[in-house]
């Protein structure tokens, strides 16, 4: 198939990566070409705009940073509207928020164009073994005619509803991350303190009730001082702040998901550790450093 790829960054290189292992034509685009190179060199074709990926493509995928990057991704001057053809699928894979999900499929329609939104989670890691999971919402047809590709940068796809809905399903992930990414960076918090041996407290707790994705993926890098991020830790934040956004539209409380906003929110607005990977957050704590 002919495909487009927007935004090649730590998630989006590997996920394209895997569509031209798999022998598909594919066009990209990225802010700064720079981090389109590797592609390039494994045979993509490079696009100036998401114009001109969109007339290229019978299917255009786009995984960027923040709802005002995929606003203009898809509606702006040059953006993937300005460009898509009858016939092709768009297939946002950034996580954003349900409602410009839902915008993006109508406009879509309009277009005669069909829309999914298909937020993924699994991190880098995720992404380079192809093993993400990866939430849908959006027409099934379509769906149905994009999941052999789901399945070339994911292990677990499963559609949810209509627009919006993969979103939605993203949100009740981050959500759950939120409250394992706390827990893990306090537990090892106390077991330093508590003088006990943190490299064998982790294996303890990974073979028990305790065990959990955030600790055997992310524990191990902290040990190792290593915060680059799988993860850039301003995205999760971001998503946390969608995620009570929503829920205050739906006149829910969700006390556990604040807490973890407000530390996220002081470990990137206040000490400027955004660009690090979300474990950076136990850099908070005096206990660790």
């Amino acid at each position: 198939m002919k495909l487009g790829f927007i935004g090649t960054g730590v998630m989006g290189a590997a996920m394209a990566s895997h569509l031209l292992a798999a022998g598909h034509e594919v066009v990209v685009y990225n802010r700064t070409k720079q981090r389109a190179t590797g592609l390039i060199e494994q045979g993509a074709k490079w696009r100036e705009t998401p114009a001109a990926v969109a007339a290229d493509s019978d299917v255009v995928f786009s995984i960027v940073g923040y709802p005002k990057d995929v606003r203009e991704v898809y509606f702006g001057t040059a953006g993937i509207f300005a460009g898509i053809h009858e016939g092709a699928v768009v297939v946002d894979m950034t996580t954003s928020s349900p409602a410009l999900a839902q915008e993006i499929a109508t406009q879509a329609t309009a277009q005669k164009v069909a829309a999914l939104d298909a937020p993924v989670s699994g991190g880098d890691v995720g992404a380079q073994n192809a093993t993400l999971t990866i939430m849908v919402g959006g027409d099934d047809a379509a769906y149905q005619r994009v999941l052999p590709l789901f399945e070339l940068m994911g292990t677990h796809v499963n559609r949810f509803g209509t627009a919006g809905m993969g979103q939605h399903t993203k949100m009740a992930n981050q959500i759950m991350i939120a409250g394992t990414m706390t827990g893990m960076v306090e537990m090892m918090v106390y077991a330093k303190s508590a003088g006990l041996p943190v490299d064998q407290v982790l294996t303890t707790l990974n073979g028990g009730g305790a065990a959990n994705w955030s600790m055997a993926n992310y524990a191990p890098r902290i040990m190792a001082g290593d915060y680059n991020p799988g993860f850039y830790a301003k995205h999760f934040l971001k998503d946390l702040r969608i995620a009570l956004e929503e829920a205050d539209k739906m006149q829910i409380e969700l006390p556990a998901t604040q807490l973890a906003h407000d530390l996220y929110a002081k470990m990137v607005d206040e000490k400027q550790l955004g660009n690090l990977g979300t474990q950076a957050l136990i850099k908070l704590y005096a206990g660790w450093v």
